[in-house]
């Protein structure tokens, strides 16, 4: 069964391609609006879809853009896919998501494969070890925005991110507030890439509190088994921990689920505050108090910038940081 055309909506309202084209592609064009209404419905009925390949030859443009995300587990980037998705609807476009893995590798290769699928621009959020797919897009003059992760550099990017520093210093002044003096810190692996790291400023604060203490930290990879493994490394060295302060909520989770199962109360045992605001926080029991970022908004605010940038709305080297706030739950004594 061959493909329904243009040409088929055409004979179909018995009008010219030209015609139909315009009308299908919402372009000024001197028809009634029975017209265009009869040619919506034929097109509807009749199933066609339209050429994307030949649409981007005539307008210069695919109206697709790239999402490149490290973890797809993480509901984290879950929820700011769907802020993008949402966001680029509005403007007429449509997503490619990919999943690196945390693998630089595999980020430049997925940004080959958008460049070679003609994207308009790509919103990017870094995995781990080089700037080469960076580099890449600069060279094909295809724009792109950094979002979450910032990005160790010389050069100046279209960012959006949250104000990190912030955060951690609202999460320190919380717990030092509800009487907390032995606070643990479960942090990212280190990665000499990224800038705005919870952990160092973490490590920068801590001291100008003067709670800091390095054996309460510790390092794992930002997921539910990371959040676990740390947890049991702090628990093993016996130092009546009263609160521990994790970089993200997956791995907030993964600690309370060792804690839990280990026989503590939470937060009669050990009080345990989170990062990020994802959604799941309020419906897992206790439900966990942390440090929200705008998830949806970093998400909505990227799309509309890179937009805007296809479009020579925004100038190049746009920044825009987005305050963090505490949500109260339960999980803090």
């Amino acid at each position: 069964m061959r493909k329904i055309t243009l040409l088929d909506v055409a004979k179909e309202v018995n009008l010219s391609k030209t015609t139909v084209s315009m009308v299908l592609n919402n372009k000024q064009i001197n028809v009634s609006d029975a017209t265009r209404k009869r040619i919506f419905e034929a097109a509807k009925r009749l199933n066609y879809i339209p050429n994307s390949v030949a649409r981007s030859l005539s307008t210069k443009k695919s109206y697709t853009i790239g999402f490149i995300i490290p973890d797809i587990e993480n509901p984290f980037f879950s929820e700011m896919a769907k802020a993008i998705e949402t966001e680029a609807e509005k403007h007429g476009y449509s997503i490619i998501l990919c999943n690196t893995f945390n693998s630089g590798k595999k980020e430049e290769e997925y940004i080959k494969l958008l460049i070679s699928k003609l994207v308009d621009g790509v919103i990017l959020v870094c995995g781990e070890e080089n700037n080469e797919g960076m580099k890449i897009l600069e060279k094909n003059k295809v724009p792109f925005v950094i979002v979450d992760r910032r990005v160790s550099s010389n050069e100046i990017f279209n960012e959006v991110f949250c104000d990190n520093k912030y955060g951690i210093k609202l999460g320190i002044e919380y717990l030092i507030n509800k009487g907390f003096k032995k606070i643990a810190f479960v942090g990212e692996k280190k990665n000499e890439r990224f800038l705005n790291s919870r952990l160092e400023y973490f490590k920068e604060l801590s001291k100008e509190y003067n709670i800091f203490n390095e054996h309460l930290i510790e390092k794992d990879y930002f997921s539910m088994e990371g959040g676990i493994a740390a947890t049991e490394r702090l628990v093993h060295k016996n130092l009546h921990i009263e609160a521990i302060f994790y970089s993200s909520d997956v791995m907030a989770i993964g600690g309370m689920k060792y804690l839990l199962k280990n026989g503590y109360k939470i937060p009669d045992d050990m009080s345990i505050l989170g990062y990020d605001n994802i959604g799941i926080c309020s419906f897992i029991e206790p439900e966990l108090t942390t440090i929200a970022q705008p998830i949806y908004k970093m998400g909505a605010d990227a799309c509309s910038l890179l937009i805007n940038i296809i479009n020579d709305i925004s100038a190049e080297g746009t920044i825009i940081k987005l305050p963090s706030y505490l949500v109260e739950r339960e999980t803090v004594k």
